[in-house]
């Protein structure tokens, strides 16, 4: 494999020109930066990135840290970090934290060391001391991280309020909630726009919420709980898609019909919410657009010395399917 000392031998230049040359940092007269061009063609020679990173103070590297790869939201998600990153000519690193701190923190001590220029991140554990380690550009996305830290999130509370407005309106009398983790703000936001909606109900009871931790298992067997010892709601509203399809098994398990005894209904629109039987209605983030909305703004922090504080919240949409019923 060729090396810088290589090509400069070639072109009978310094290293220090060849430098000049791929970074485009110097003064370089037209002959010579001629003869190191042809000389990198002929030797087919690719610089080190490590060595460019050093020498420009950039790797062109981001990295997207999510909490559960498992999750169908996030590959999603990355999707479009990824695809921005390389328009832009960045590379692209994806990092699974399984919500724990410790690896969380070691991804980012481990990418900081390796110059990393900048990440988004879907976190309800980190702490305000390692957000005081981060030095590089930082954009919470799904999630507020820090009050100093830009974010691109969707309206949680509002959307999750359309949710329960819409099992009312399609003649649902008892709804329960299938909750996120108390540690995720989207959760939280997402229980006070349910509480929003029924607390003022006469039927209404803490019985009917339910955690399902974000979790597909967890949340089908939350739902036949709730089933067993509620049998009367006849709408449950879950956190997230994932957690809907798990109450699509558990009312399938119980003999239950949805729509026609239960109705149900998400929130996300990820893809597996219509791949199902019966497909599952749900508040559909826009999540190609925030991904690709939060991997453009780290960029453009990376490369802006004087970056602007921004918080950016998106609105969801209800998209109908099979798994509630329709308005008379």
């Amino acid at each position: 494999m060729a090396t810088i000392r290589d090509v400069a031998k070639l072109a009978s230049v310094s290293t220090a020109t060849v430098s000049r040359v791929i970074n485009g940092n110097g003064y370089v007269n037209a002959e010579t930066k001629q003869r190191v061009t042809e000389a990198i063609e002929q030797l087919d020679y690719v610089p080190n990135d490590v060595a460019r990173s050093l020498f420009k103070g950039r790797s062109k590297m981001i990295a997207l840290f999510v909490p559960d790869i498992t999750n169908p939201f996030f590959p999603e998600l990355a999707r479009a970090v990824e695809d921005v990153a390389n328009q832009r000519d960045y590379s692209f690193v994806l990092c699974n934290t399984d919500n724990d701190p410790n690896k969380e923190s070691a991804y980012l001590n481990a990418l900081q060391q390796k110059s990393a220029d900048g990440f988004v991140i879907v976190s309800s554990s980190i702490s305000e001391e390692q957000l005081k380690k981060i030095t590089v550009p930082m954009i919470a996305l799904d999630r507020i991280t820090g009050r100093s830290i830009s974010s691109v999130t969707v309206n949680n509370r509002s959307g999750s309020r359309q949710a329960v407005q819409h099992l009312k309106s399609v003649g649902c009398t008892r709804i329960a909630h299938i909750c996120g983790p108390e540690h995720a703000d989207n959760a939280v936001f997402r229980l006070r726009g349910y509480l929003d909606e029924v607390m003022h109900e006469d039927w209404f009871n803490s019985s009917y919420v339910a955690s399902g931790a974000y979790n597909f298992d967890t949340a089908r067997e939350a739902a036949m709980n709730l089933l067993r010892d509620c049998p009367e709601v006849d709408g449950i509203f879950a956190g997230n898609d994932l957690m809907g399809v798990g109450v699509l098994h558990a009312a399938a398990a119980l003999g239950r019909k949805v729509p026609d005894d239960l109705s149900v209904i998400g929130f996300d629109g990820i893809s597996i919410g219509k791949k199902v039987t019966p497909a599952l209605t749900t508040m559909a983030q826009p999540i190609y657009d925030i991904g690709a909305r939060a991997a453009d703004m780290v960029i453009t922090q990376i490369e802006n010395e004087a970056p602007a504080m921004i918080t950016e919240e998106c609105p969801v949409q209800l998209v109908e399917r099979q798994s509630t019923r329709r308005k008379d």
